[in-house]
């Protein structure tokens, strides 16, 4: 058995991305999680799919 087990999920997080956001973005960002409820890296994960499926339908 593992040392570590966190929640089983069908889709794990394994890799990590940094990056460097303006104040403006954070606060945008911050906006967004607050609003929704949601998690800062979840608000990010769904902007990448909406931005994903622009392009691959080509709009």
């Amino acid at each position: 058995m593992s040392s570590k087990m966190g929640r089983p999920t069908e889709e794990p997080k394994r890799n990590w991305v940094g990056f460097r956001l303006s104040e403006k973005d954070i606060e945008r960002l911050n906006y967004c999680s607050e609003k929704t409820g949601l998690s800062k890296a979840e608000i990010v994960r769904r902007g990448i799919s909406v931005m994903y499926d622009k392009i691959s339908q080509g709009i």
